[in-house]
């Protein structure tokens, strides 16, 4: 079964490219625009991996992160923050917020990928 990502970021052009990117090396693709559709999403997709923006509006990425953690201690879906916010404070609060990992933008594709494809499912 394809790894299933879900993407959320309040950038069409980078949603855009990663949906292009992830749906032609065989993931499963899910997207979102802000905090509050990840989450709807996020339990009705229940997906592996969740690349996750920082800056958006309604909820911000640490929000969505905490809230996501939240609705299900238990998961094994791994939470990328994928943003342009890249101080160690930055860093800091994405892992306090439930992030498995951080990648700074702009980023290589190969780096999502082989991140994604590191992850167990």
């Amino acid at each position: 079964m394809a790894t299933k990502v879900l993407i959320v970021d309040d950038e069409e052009n980078i949603v855009f490219s990663l949906s292009f990117l992830l749906k032609k090396e065989g993931f499963q693709i899910e997207t979102a625009y802000n905090g509050n559709e990840a989450i709807e999403k996020y339990k009705k997709f229940k997906p592996d991996v969740i690349l996750l923006d920082v800056m958006m509006p309604q909820l911000d990425g640490y929000q969505t992160a905490k809230k996501l953690r939240s609705l299900d201690i238990f998961s094994a879906t791994h939470i990328i923050f994928l943003t342009a916010k890249g101080t160690i404070q930055d860093k800091q609060k994405g892992y306090i917020s439930g992030a498995d990992d951080y990648i700074v933008k702009p980023f290589e594709n190969q780096q999502i990928l082989e991140k994604i494809r590191e992850i167990p499912t």
